[in-house]
């Protein structure tokens, strides 16, 4: 079993891609000008596949029957929240995540996107994006998980 680092909460993000013509799902978190890719923790007794498919479903309404897992990252990736937002991003009980990353292909319709599956949805809209335009769209502490993300998954474009 691994061992993480103290005080990061365990999580898994998604990449969606088209395969049709290689753009990437973004999303924006509601009431924000905050994008990200879908993402979310890893409930006590899931695994990251589990969490995976729980998460994409519940923030973008897709299921295990809409997309084929292409690639997992080869190592959990971290990042911090600033000081000045851990008070109340994730309950101020974490000082960051750490991420097992999905590159997936979106097998079904665009139009089974559904930002409203939850009670309290995570995003008010999205974007079919280039590959790299999400680098410098994320919000700056996410920035460097991001680009070891992608630059990783690069080779599967």
């Amino acid at each position: 079993m691994k061992e993480f680092p103290e005080g990061y909460r365990k999580n898994v993000a998604v990449i969606v891609r088209d395969p049709s013509n290689g753009k990437l799902l973004f999303c924006r978190r509601c009431n924000t000008d905050n994008w990200q890719f879908p993402q979310g923790g890893v409930d006590n007794g899931e695994d990251t596949t589990e969490a995976m498919y729980r998460e994409l479903y519940e923030e973008v309404g897709l299921g295990k029957d809409d997309i084929n897992i292409v690639a997992t990252s080869k190592e959990w990736i971290t990042y911090d929240i600033p000081k000045s937002m851990r008070s109340y991003v994730l309950g101020g009980k974490f000082i960051g995540q750490i991420q097992k990353w999905y590159f997936v292909d979106l097998i079904s319709s665009k139009e089974k996107v559904d930002l409203n599956q939850d009670i309290k949805p995570e995003f008010d809209t999205h974007e079919w994006v280039t590959y790299w335009l999400p680098l410098g769209k994320v919000i700056d502490f996410k920035k460097e998980a991001y680009r070891k993300v992608l630059i990783e998954f690069a080779e599967q474009m």
